[in-house]
């Protein structure tokens, strides 16, 4: 019997769902921004994740329960304004002031601080959307756009910390040689700690070590202790701007580095209008730092100001170790912009007012010599660059243990994974690139690749928050208030102007880095066949089919522009693949669903068909076909069949050709098992034995009489029906093959089988010219086209001359124009001009058929 479209025994099959277990998070801490929360945030409800990706609302589960946790001042404001300062506020202020001027300079702050303003809303709508767990941006993101493009820009961010780390350690360095070197600023002409390639790098990889030291001892750690190093940076600030007032005029040396001018001094005016009117316009010089003195522009003074921006994420990479990382992000990240925005404006009027612009580009340490007591600075220098870096290194170990425990890159991240609370392989890995990159000397010039590294993050974030409200996802409600598409749409196109802009070359390999481990992490990274994963592609397409559904109307149908939407009702998918493989084929760019019908019904404990619609998508899959499938549930197969008929599809996407298995007694075939099947696959097989989809029983489950009225039912509703036999048979290596006996796809009219065609009417009306059609489909899709089509139909008048026998009839084929008679040579004129105006290129046949007695 040939497969019927109808199951009757259930096949017993249950999705084991493990429970999440509710840890409950200690309330939000007190403290000073208690009051400034309010300004910036409701209140956010405490959140839980299971682990795996999704992210749901009530609970949030620590990574590591046994570690305690910090709060916002010192989890998120502390790190977030050390990381900023970094290497600018007290190394390079000169640098930017001096070449840019005031004017140029407070420009470039002003736009680098508004795409860090715009980025910064859409961190803290992500982070007040739920929990956040480690990994910081990198979770955020990867959560947003899914696997793919989330772990490339995770790796991107991963490797923008790293670059970070090495900048503020070179800048570190630079700072203990201006101040314990040579003619150092401290020493007064001591010999102090020698100076060169091999010395700097020899003080760079001991730096990296005393901050290898310190992560492997953990970030809570340095959590604790960056309120002591903020305060410290604290009184180093302020004697910075305390000697602005109180130092008077002088000379000032010029650093023994410095080989580009002959003069030894430069000077220091104090406050001094005329300072200040001078050094408002840009006067581009060239770097002493540089070994052959390059010359300075806009696009590498900005290159360099931005690196004091950057920091801005050091906060959302500690989110694993903070108590309330929904709350604390985006009020310690906020005050800590406002706190580092004042000082650097601040910074840069006075500077501007009270040195010249000699001084400014031939001394990037002149905050040293002119400070009430110098060792503030040299003091502020080393915490600022250190802790930096420090904070680099730590975010740049937690954004790889993400990565690892997400399993993007398969094995290779394996040993990044850590039981204890602290990253340590990560940690590891992480200071051995920072090691890498601390080879390179010039200290601007990281600061190039720095800044093209987090501006594409910035960029990611952005995007993921822009796609996220124009797909209207109803689970994405941040409490965050001043968060809306139009913040993260100017932090994402400003970005990328700049971006491409100022350093083109730069941000190009960026980008093609990023489309790379993108194409690749999808073809070849384990997270990307997951579907836990949540992904933004999915809200978007989403988006987008509902709306061009709802501007798809069937009541504009036309025929010229017909294509087939068929329904395929199978009861077993062992025993049909061929024939769902067929109907892919048939379906022409059109719709198909494969329907099934389960009979039973709801018995209060859950919808018996829910557990096994993934085994029908895994065998879609399989089989490689592009069709949906609708399963139905009802008490009897003739209603199962009619409410799939009638309700399968949506709005104008609808079947309108229900296909059926014959029905007779020929045995099933079990293709998922056959050793010479190519659907041959063990995928459906249980572990305890029993299998997914069984055969069914020889003996037809299904009644004549019944199987009869399914079929008037289809009718009855217009649509069209196909009833398929044989397709057991279908060998299709066999139909590919070149040298294959089956050369031809026939196609016979209705009445050539015994149904009666009225006189004058032509064979090839309704029934036939459909029938041909679904020929022409066929023969055009891959692995058909090497046939041809044969066009049988039956004369007005039947004769005999040459005689086929089949099972109850006998056919007579008159094939040649030559040796037909003359009353049949008008219907075959008609059906060329009919073939002709068709477009559809075809042998004609007349044949008569008479049913034996």
């Amino acid at each position: 019997m040939e497969d019927i479209f109808l199951s009757t025994k259930p096949s017993e099959m249950a999705d084991t769902l493990d429970p999440l277990s509710p840890n409950t998070t200690t309330s939000p801490g007190r403290g000073v921004f208690n009051k400034l929360r309010m300004r910036f945030c409701r209140a956010v409800p405490i959140s839980r994740s299971n682990g795996e990706g999704y992210v749901e609302f009530g609970e949030f589960r620590a990574e590591h329960p046994g570690v305690k946790k910090v709060g916002t001042f010192a989890g998120v404001f502390c790190p977030v304004v050390l990381s900023m300062f970094s290497a600018l506020i007290f190394i390079r202020m000169g640098y930017l002031v001096g070449n840019a001027g005031l004017l140029v300079t407070l420009a470039q702050f002003g736009m680098a601080y508004l795409i860090v303003v715009f980025t910064v809303t859409s961190i803290c709508a992500i982070s007040t959307n739920g929990a956040v767990e480690g990994g910081g941006v990198y979770f955020m993101i990867s959560r947003t756009l899914g696997p793919e493009f989330g772990g490339a820009i995770g790796t991107l961010f991963f490797f923008a910390n790293v670059v970070s780390s090495a900048l503020c350690v070179s800048a570190c360095t630079e700072a203990l040689i201006e101040n314990f070197g040579t003619n150092g600023y401290l020493l007064h002409g001591s010999p102090g700690i020698p100076d060169g390639w091999w010395y700097r790098f020899l003080y760079r990889s001991s730096l990296n070590a005393a901050g290898l030291c310190v992560s492997l001892a953990g970030a809570a750690l340095f959590a604790r202790t960056s309120l002591a190093i903020w305060l410290t940076m604290l009184v180093c600030l302020s004697s910075a701007f305390l000697s602005f007032f109180i130092t008077p005029a002088s000379m000032v040396d010029k650093p023994d580095t410095n080989h580009l001018i002959n003069d030894t001094t430069l000077s220091y005016t104090g406050l001094s209008s005329a300072t200040l009117v001078s050094n408002l316009y840009p006067s581009y010089g060239r770097d002493y730092t540089t070994s052959d003195g390059q010359m300075v522009d806009f696009a590498s003074v900005f290159g360099v100001l931005f690196t004091g921006v950057t920091g801005v994420m050091a906060g959302a990479n500690m989110s694993g170790e903070l108590k309330n990382p929904s709350r604390s992000i985006p009020l310690g990240t906020l005050t800590a912009l406002l706190f580092t925005a004042i000082s650097y404006f601040a910074l840069s009027i006075l500077t501007a007012a009270t040195c010249s612009r000699e001084l400014l580009q031939n001394n990037y340490v002149y905050l040293l010599p002119i400070n009430v007591w110098p060792p503030f600075i040299a003091v502020g220098m080393l915490m600022a660059t250190f802790s930096a870096g420090l904070s680099n290194l730590i975010g740049a170990s937690r954004v790889l243990e993400a990565l690892a425990k997400d399993n993007i890159f398969g094995f290779l991240l394996r040993p990044m994974v850590s039981r204890s609370g602290n990253p340590v392989v990560a940690v590891i890995t992480s200071w051995l690139l920072v090691q890498l990159g601390v080879m390179v000397d010039s200290l601007n010039a990281i600061a190039q690749i720095n800044t093209v590294l987090f501006m594409t993050s910035y960029f990611a974030i952005n995007l993921a928050c822009l796609g996220l409200d124009l797909a209207s996802a109803p689970n994405f409600r941040p409490t965050f208030k001043q968060f809306s598409w139009v913040t993260s749409l100017c932090g994402l196109v400003g970005g990328a102007l700049l971006m491409f802009s100022l350093r083109p070359l730069h941000a190009g390999g960026a980008a093609l880095a990023v489309l790379a481990l993108v194409l690749a992490l999808h073809v070849l990274s384990p997270a990307a066949a997951d579907p836990k994963w949540g992904s933004l592609s999915q809200a978007l397409i989403f988006h987008q089919v509902r709306k061009y559904l709802l501007l798809l109307d069937p009541r504009r149908e036309h025929v010229k522009f017909w294509r087939p939407q068929m329904l395929l009702l199978v009861a077993s998918p062992r025993q049909s693949a061929p024939l769902i493989d067929f109907v892919n084929d048939q379906k022409k760019g059109g719709l198909f669903v494969v329907g099934h019908v389960r009979v039973g019904q709801l018995d209060g404990t859950g919808d018996p068909l829910a557990s096994e619609h993934k085994y029908w998508l895994k065998l879609i899959d399989h089989l490689k076909v592009k069709a949906f499938v609708e399963l139905c549930l009802a008490e009897s197969l003739r209603g199962g069949a009619a409410h799939l008929t009638r309700l399968a599809g949506l709005g104008a996407m609808k079947p309108d050709t229900v296909l059926l298995g014959f029905r007779d007694h020929a045995p099933p075939r079990d293709f998922f098992r056959e050793l010479s099947s190519p659907y041959k696959t063990d995928i459906f097989d249980l572990e305890n034995g029993e299998v997914i989809f069984p055969v069914r029983r020889v003996n037809a489950p299904i009644s004549a009489r019944e199987y009869v009225r399914v079929v008037s039912d289809v009718l009855c509703v217009g649509k069209n029906v196909c009833l398929c036999r044989h397709f057991q048979s279908l060998d299709m290596a066999a139909v590919e093959r070149k040298s294959s006996p089956v050369r031809y796809i026939d196609v016979w009219a209705a009445s050539a089988v015994g149904a009666s065609t009225p006189r004058g009417a032509d064979a090839f009306s309704v029934r036939g010219l459909f029938a041909l059609q679904l020929a022409a489909v066929v023969r055009s899709a891959r692995g058909w086209q090497r046939l041809r089509l044969r066009l049988f139909a039956p004369p007005d008048h039947a004769r005999a001359p040459t005689a086929m026998h089949e099972a109850g009839r006998t056919v007579t084929l008159e094939s040649e124009r030559s040796s037909e008679p003359a009353a049949t040579r008008p219907l075959r004129d008609r059906l060329e001009e009919l073939l002709k105006l068709l477009r559809i290129n075809a042998s004609i046949h007349i044949v008569s058929v008479a049913l034996d007695e």
